[in-house]
C-alpha cells in the first residue's frame, strides 16, 4: 500500500512540476541512460536552458511583435 502511495505521489509531484513549467530533469537523466548510453547528458543548467529556449523562443523567437 505504501509502495502504491509513493508512487502516486512522485506522479502528480512530477504532473505538477510540469504545470508550471519546471522541466524534469532526473527524468532526462534516465531516457539518456536508457536510450543514449553513448551520449552524455546535458548539465542541469544547459537542460533547464534548453527547456526554456523550447517553450518560449529562444533568444528572439518568442516575440508576438
Amino acid at each position: 500500500m505504501f509502495d502504491t502511495l509513493a508512487k502516486a505521489g512522485r506522479y502528480l509531484g512530477q504532473t505538477a512540476r510540469l504545470m508550471v513549467g519546471v522541466p524534469d530533469y532526473d527524468n532526462y537523466v534516465e531516457h539518456m541512460r536508457v536510450n543514449h548510453p553513448d551520449q552524455a547528458p546535458m548539465t542541469y543548467e544547459d537542460f533547464f536552458r534548453e527547456r526554456q529556449d523550447a517553450r518560449y523562443g529562444g533568444k528572439n523567437g518568442g516575440r508576438c511583435c
